[in-house]
């Protein structure tokens, strides 16, 4: 693996760094002190950042063949660098500020699942057309009130009525759900299952649109961090669709990537996604540690052996070094999914790492600052209020921990839970 980045992703690099230096750090305390306003001029500017790419995008997915039924729309047809450059966008957004950057109008998680398991058609609509007018978002809603992280226990419905889905159910934690639904062509996908007696085999995800009757917003959640993003909780009542808006086949199939699997797949793109956004936030603080100690005059020596350190400079290596290993196997990931391989263990364990990295080392910066680290006239605290989210949703540490473990191990979920 060469992760030397080309000319054109050090470009890009640096253009979302100015974007977050420029844009979303002088406004960042604004947005965080209140949580559910709306940045409009920021969202504008990102819009039309975004539009930029729309023809490029949209020449790709008309190129795209297949039928939707499987993720294999997910494997690049050559190797390229599209997924570690997104990676390397989002850590420099969220180097910016995170909950800014859960904000950006684009098809988001929902757009990942179209992404994976939309027909071309779908691709079109929700992906490469999806820039067309105003700012709109898109989203996924997954958790319900009585599960977090074990997606197998979905409990909204989906009940096929002719041409028409019928969807029930109550929905939490949604980023970005109440902005998807409240625009116009926004649009949120649903997890629910076609058969609670037949379990994972029967979970399916579904496009619902903004503006579907029957569909509400009951709720924003006042959160601690990632505060300029809103988390709803939706509820469907007999919320009819298309029959054409499931993503992949309608048939339940014990085994294999069309069913459960197909939907859990998601999460080889988006784990990634969630690692490089904590390593951002990570960073943040860590630039700022060692910003406060030069203004102080004091040097980290790199050359100098561990014993003959200070305690100071062996915590700023030990931060550096836990970021960058998470970074690695970050890229890891993604340069796998660029090249079309399946990345499943990968994705968890770089979404444990930078969890439990980005966790540690903004926790250790307002430790090491003193005063300085938790008074909120500086940004680090709220690194640290908006780390943690990144060791919780896309799977909690522990679930990921699990998966890898089961995968080394040569485990099914059965004999390891």
């Amino acid at each position: 693996m060469n992760f030397e980045l080309s000319k054109s992703a050090k470009a890009r690099k640096e253009m979302f760094h100015a974007i977050a230096e420029n844009m979303m750090r002088p406004i960042s305390h604004q947005y965080d002190e209140f949580e559910h306003t709306e940045p409009d001029e920021f969202f504008q500017m990102m819009w039309q950042a975004s539009k930029a790419n729309r023809e490029s995008s949209r020449v790709a997915f008309e190129d795209e063949e297949g039928d939707g039924a499987a993720p294999d729309s997910l494997k690049a047809k050559k190797p390229s660098e599209n997924m570690l450059v997104t990676a390397i966008q989002i850590e420099e957004l969220s180097w910016g500020d995170c909950g800014l950057y859960l904000s950006i109008p684009n098809p988001g998680l929902g757009g990942a699942a179209v992404g994976g398991l939309g027909t071309p058609e779908q691709k079109k609509r929700y992906l490469a057309d999806f820039y067309d007018g105003e700012p709109r978002w898109g989203a996924m809603a997954i958790t319900e009130p009585h599960f977090g992280s074990d997606s197998k226990q979905v409990a909204t419905t989906a009940v096929r009525d002719g041409d028409e889905w019928v969807l029930t159910g109550t929905k939490i934690f949604c980023t970005a759900g109440e902005r998807a639904l409240d625009k116009s062509d926004g649009f949120v996908v649903v997890w629910a299952t076609l058969d609670k007696n037949k379990g994972r085999a029967a979970i399916k995800s579904f496009i619902v649109a903004a503006g579907t009757p029957g569909v509400t917003v009951d709720r924003v959640e006042d959160k601690m961090g990632i505060r300029a993003s809103d988390t709803a909780v939706i509820t469907l009542d007999n919320a009819r669709i298309p029959y054409d808006n499931i993503l992949g086949t309608a048939e339940i199939i014990e085994k294999g990537r069309a069913g459960f699997g197909g939907v859990m797949a998601t999460f080889d793109a988006t784990r990634p996604v969630v690692a490089a956004s904590a390593i951002g936030v990570g960073r943040a603080a860590l630039d700022f540690v060692h910003e406060t100690l030069r203004d102080s005059g004091i040097e980290i020596h790199y050359e100098a052996s561990r014993r003959q350190m200070t305690v100071l400079e062996r915590e700023v290596i030990e931060m550096e070094a836990q970021l960058q290993a998470a970074r690695l196997l970050t890229w890891r990931a993604c340069w796998m999914m660029d090249r079309g391989e399946r990345n499943s263990r990968e994705a968890s364990m770089a979404k444990c790492k930078a969890g439990a990295a980005v966790t540690k080392v903004t926790q250790k910066a307002v430790e090491l600052l003193g005063p300085m680290g938790y008074s909120r006239k500086y940004l680090v605290e709220k690194w640290m209020r908006d780390a943690k989210i990144n060791d919780i949703f896309e799977g909690t540490q522990q679930i990921n921990q699990m998966i890898v473990a089961r995968s080394i191990l040569g485990y099914s979920s059965a004999e390891l839970n």
